[in-house]
């Protein structure tokens, strides 16, 4: 998929790109399995969130790219916002921070630098969605989002699970452009897919967010229940159940699923940058020519050689929501190598997850005893041995390690009646593969302190945040 990174810390997707390339992927999957649509029992959407999307109602065209959950053009009106004393309203209302990462500032900023669309938007023109409500309107022209995608924009109500007047007063949104909010397995449905467009009529019923989605294929049910994606970011998601978590260590609270009328609440701690650490030091320094290389690489040495390094590109999320933090590489001698800068790049995504691990055993009140891992970069297993070694506890990787989109499949199969409970899908849950914490606790310790150092020593970088 293509990625356009812009002056300003703009970045944007192409959303027409991502419904044309979506539709070459059920095609091929459709003509892989040799059935057609309506062999499906139901259809589930998952989706990179936050991810802003602008469109014509009339017509179906994007007022401009798709921005991205990672763009940072929105931080004068998250500034604004921070500075006119709305931090508390949005954090009690959405459990969310004001920060650039959520969609309901990026709809502010394209109201504001599209030419027309604020007008548009008034007059009832255009309609807003996340990449999940974007799919799920070209697939079947309902206007949708579900409760954990809708709790990610910054605009709705955690509690009344409906959008707050009071923000979108605030951020100039017209109500009339925002998805209707339900179930993220929905036995009402949502709509059923276009013949004209699949050649099939299939009811699209499963819709949640990608971390949420991973949460979900994880098995994580009950309360205490906790994944780690490895994907592009980190995203720690610890299941809460009817109990909304109010952090103080710097988290976010979140709606983990909705099944028909029952909601479970998360507290998630967002990593901004990880496998994109990777694919930087495969394409920016071209240290290695593929991702999976990395591993080899990083185990050529015993340690990191007192490199560390932190990827603030975008600056810190969880638990730190500093914009103004950038990348930073320290403790570099005349005998640090390639291979000592390849593991701190490995070792950075399981301090992060870390921190965010420690933020959240206090936020909660929860004490873990074993993390499920997944995603793509915990096929890594250099690195879930480092990620286990600095919790201290187990890592536990499941046979099918793409949980996201399995994720999406449980919750529309839940809704098509394809299984009946949640007791169903918990079975089918198995082990790959458990990583044991092995490393000596004084080393432990002393590489989280000199991490800590590190990350003291990126922020504050760039003075106009």
């Amino acid at each position: 998929m293509s990625r356009y990174f812009l002056d300003l810390g703009g970045v944007e997707h192409d959303a027409l790109e991502i419904w044309g390339k979506t539709l070459e992927v059920i095609r091929g999957a459709l003509k892989k399995a040799n059935i057609n649509l309506n062999d499906l029992a139901a259809v589930g959407v998952t989706n990179q969130r936050e991810t802003t999307v602008v469109w014509d109602k009339n017509t179906g065209v994007p007022v401009s790219n798709a921005v991205v959950w990672q763009c940072t053009r929105t931080e004068g009106i998250c500034r604004d916002m921070r500075e006119r004393g709305l931090e508390e309203l949005v954090r009690r209302k959405t459990g969310l921070m004001i920060a650039t990462y959520f969609s309901g500032p990026k709809i502010k900023w394209l109201l504001e630098n599209v030419p027309g669309a604020r007008e548009r938007a008034e007059q009832g023109d255009l309609l807003f969605g996340n990449i999940d409500t974007w799919l799920i309107w070209n697939l079947t022209g309902a206007h949708i989002t579900d409760v954990t995608n809708a709790s990610r924009t910054m605009l709705m109500d955690l509690r009344s699970l409906n959008w707050d007047d009071e923000i979108l007063s605030e951020l100039k949104i017209p109500e009339s452009m925002l998805p209707e909010i339900r179930a993220s397995s929905d036995r009402n449905y949502y709509g059923y897919t276009d013949v004209d467009i699949l050649n099939g009529e299939t009811p699209v019923c499963g819709d949640i967010g990608d971390q949420q989605s991973a949460l979900f294929g994880q098995a994580c049910f009950e309360s205490g229940g906790a994944k780690n994606t490895y994907g592009t970011g980190c995203f720690l998601l610890l299941n809460t159940g009817s109990r909304i978590v109010s952090s103080k260590h710097g988290l976010l609270t979140t709606v983990a699923y909705g099944i028909d009328s029952e909601v479970t609440y998360a507290v998630e701690g967002s990593v901004a940058i990880a496998g994109a650490a990777v694919q930087w030091l495969r394409d920016q320094l071209q240290i290695i020519k593929s991702a999976p290389e990395i591993e080899d690489l990083a185990a050529a040495v015993s340690d990191n050689g007192g490199v560390y390094f932190v990827p603030a590109f975008v600056g810190l999320f969880s638990p730190y929501w500093d914009a103004s933090a950038r990348g930073t590489i320290v403790g570099l001698t005349r005998g640090s190598n390639r291979a000592h800068i390849a593991r701190a790049v490995l070792e950075s995504i399981a301090f992060q997850s870390l921190d965010v691990f420690d933020a959240m055993e206090k936020d909660s009140g929860i004490k873990l005893r074993s993390l499920k891992v997944d995603g793509g970069a915990s096929s890594d297993n250099l690195l879930m041995q480092i990620q286990a070694d600095l919790l201290g506890i187990e890592c536990v990787r499941p046979v099918v390690k793409e949980t996201t989109a399995l994720g999406a499949a449980y919750a529309a199969g839940l809704a098509a009646g394809y299984w009946e409970t949640i007791d169903e899908l918990k079975e089918k849950w198995s082990v790959d593969r458990v990583f044991k914490p092995s490393m000596n606790p004084e080393k432990r310790d002393v590489l989280i302190r000199d991490w800590h150092r590190a990350v003291e020593r990126s922020r504050g970088w760039n003075l106009t945040c």
